[in-house]
């Protein structure tokens, strides 16, 4: 492979309404945690589900999107990047994190009013 790229895809529903900030040159930021059921077979071989967590970062007009467009509990898909984050709190213990920042969002089910 002569190219990599940090990508990946998911297809989930959001376990809260996006938070959403706005900055004063006019950018927006919207965050949400968006769960991701997983249907494996176990040790025992049973099936079993398994629901892994993501945090999810949106940017600008995406951003303007998520607000207006993604609710708690429905149906999306994102196309985004991985973000690894590493910070050192007051007390000097370091703490990282990864998020996943949005390239594209697809909604799945439609916006309910």
């Amino acid at each position: 492979m002569s190219t990599m790229r940090n990508s990946v895809m998911l297809i989930g529903r959001p376990g809260a309404e996006p938070e959403v900030k706005s900055f004063s040159n006019n950018s927006k930021v919207a965050r949400f945690r968006l769960a991701v059921d997983e249907r494996r077979m176990n040790a025992n071989r049973e099936w079993v589900n398994d629901t892994q967590w993501f945090t999810i970062v949106a940017w600008g007009k995406i951003a303007d999107r998520v607000e207006n467009n993604v609710k708690k509990g429905m149906q999306i898909a994102i196309d985004g990047s991985l973000r690894n984050n590493e910070w050192t709190d007051d007390k000097g213990q370091r703490h990282s994190n990864i998020e996943v920042w949005i390239n594209d969002l697809f909604l799945i089910d439609k916006v309910k009013d």
